[in-house]
């Protein structure tokens, strides 16, 4: 008998089909395409900066409205739901904007460039009644559903250690958004959210947080070496960088063996199960065509919690993504100050 389970899928048939109103041209791409080609809901209307190219991003994906501001955007009676896809700098005054204007919101990782801004969104939205989610898509995955089945049945024993790792070859440029202070830039805030949001699934809020680092010349930081320590005594050893080409893979282990979740671990890919004194285990998700073809589960999901009338994810609640950003906080002060 398969100690990895089936995925528990949500049919997107099943859900509101919902009309979705798109801030920014950028991840939207992949997230539009992903919405149109594999689940039932649509995107209906588009703003961003350059009016050329958000004019093509419309024609592009059959958006048939193309707003000149996000106040417009969000005004709009035939909009369901508000996805932000900008820069991190302007998360909290577009969701803020929706969240008055009595949208639903989906807002790109990070949802905020602070744990003191994520709480002020989050708070507005259950204020609102409307559903606000960070669009932290491996949350989603049917991959992320086996291990949270594997998890709570206990097959790897007590969890001990998550190990994750993602990194990037990024040419310094300080202009570009990645080095940019003003743009959010840094790798902990790009690259680092998925490997500190992967361990919090695994082992909770830490409450010992140990980081070292650099810095680039910019002054944002540009790679983390982290460990944190829950007070059950669970451990994370993450690192993210921009200096390098890490395998972006991550593990989970426990007294009764180890999960490893395949490269790229933020993507839909596999799991390879090894308990001590046992072969090993594989399950693959090779179900859809390129990797970012998974930011539909999220939305079918978001459409899911929306017809049921929540107002948090229930696999990504908002305290969570809370302490993720406070963890990040404090990793970007330690580097800072070292």
């Amino acid at each position: 008998m398969p100690l990895l389970p089936a995925p528990r899928l949500i049919d997107p048939a099943a859900v509101p089909a919902l009309r979705w109103g798109v801030v920014g041209t950028g991840i939207a791409d992949r997230f539009v395409h992903a919405l149109h080609v594999h689940t039932g809901q649509r995107a209906v209307a588009v703003t961003a900066r350059d009016a050329d190219k958000t004019r093509a991003f419309a024609d592009a994906h059959g958006i048939g409205r193309v707003h000149r501001s996000v106040a417009d955007l969000v005004g709009d009676p035939e909009v369901d739901v508000v996805y932000v896809a900008t820069p991190h700098p302007l998360h909290r005054e577009q969701a803020l904007a929706a969240i008055a204007a009595g949208k639903h919101v989906l807002i790109e990782k990070p949802i905020a460039l602070t744990a003191a801004d994520a709480t002020e969104i989050l708070a507005a939205g259950r204020a609102a009644g409307v559903l606000v989610a960070e669009a932290m898509w491996t949350r989603y995955l049917p991959q992320a559903d086996v291990i949270r089945q594997v998890l709570a049945a206990g097959t790897l024993g007590k969890i001990d250690l998550v190990r994750a790792d993602f990194g990037s070859l990024v040419p310094f440029d300080p202009t570009g958004r990645m080095f940019d202070p003003a743009l959010g830039g840094g790798a902990m805030l790009d690259l680092g959210v998925y490997i500190v949001a992967f361990a919090s699934s695994i082992i909770g809020p830490p409450s010992t947080i140990r980081a070292v680092g650099t810095l680039a010349p910019t002054g944002v930081d540009d790679s983390a070496t982290i460990a944190l320590k829950t007070d059950a005594g669970a451990q994370a050893a993450l690192t993210t960088t921009f200096g390098a080409v890490t395998p972006v893979e991550a593990t989970v282990f426990g007294s009764r063996g180890r999960l490893d979740v395949l490269a790229p671990f933020y993507g839909p890919t596999g799991l390879r199960l090894q308990l001590h004194g046992a072969d090993a285990e594989m399950w693959h998700d090779d179900a859809l065509p390129t990797v970012h073809d998974g930011l539909g589960y999220q939305a079918t999901a978001f459409a899911s919690f929306v017809g049921e009338g929540l107002v948090e994810s229930p696999l990504h609640p908002h305290d969570e993504v809370v302490s993720v950003l406070a963890t990040i906080d404090e990793v970007r002060r330690q580097i800072a100050a070292d």
